[in-house]
């Protein structure tokens, strides 16, 4: 991971926003992709959120993941300001939970697309960033596969151990 010459940028409108991150964080490191890391508020620092978005392209950038909570606007100014993909994370609040941050960036207008994964879940905006662009690296396009058989694997032997133990003794284990 870099903090310059990264292939995403992944910024947060908070410092308390990074809990919630570090997975597309830990996502690019796994795969070796390189990332910057950055504090952008859209509206503590919105100049800096301006400057960051339209130089993003010129930076190196492919794919920005940008995480916001409450009124989660940072997601989607970045989309409006930058010709790369944006993929949102809604970051979960004290009082709604994180609905109110997913309803405010998943609700785009035509035109200014924001691709949104989950209430906190940057891992699958990480896997989302880093499968864009395998799209046109065919080594991490390798890597990607290789990474969705370990998911099958994963399932396989737990339904070999579920099969061998019976439901009862399987519950058991979990616990």
């Amino acid at each position: 991971m870099t903090n310059d010459q990264g292939q995403i940028g992944i910024i947060m409108g908070s410092d308390s926003d990074l809990p919630t991150m570090q997975g597309a964080i830990a996502i690019c490191e796994e795969f070796d992709v390189s990332c910057e890391v950055a504090i952008v508020s859209a509206h503590r620092t919105p100049q800096r959120m301006v400057d960051y978005a339209q130089t993003a392209h010129q930076r190196g950038l492919k794919v920005i993941i940008a995480g916001a909570g409450g009124a989660a606007h940072l997601p989607g100014m970045v989309a409006s300001l930058t010709p790369l993909p944006v993929i949102g994370v809604p970051v979960s609040t004290r009082h709604l939970q994180g609905v109110d941050s997913l309803y405010s960036i998943v609700q785009m207008p035509a035109g200014i697309p924001v691709a949104t994964v989950a209430i906190g879940n940057a891992k699958n905006a990480g896997l989302l960033a880093v499968q864009i662009l395998a799209s046109q690296q065919p080594e991490l396009l390798e890597r990607v596969q290789q990474y969705r058989q370990t998911l099958t694997q994963s399932v396989m032997d737990k339904q070999a151990a579920l099969e061998k133990l019976g439901y009862q003794q399987y519950l058991s284990q979990m616990s």
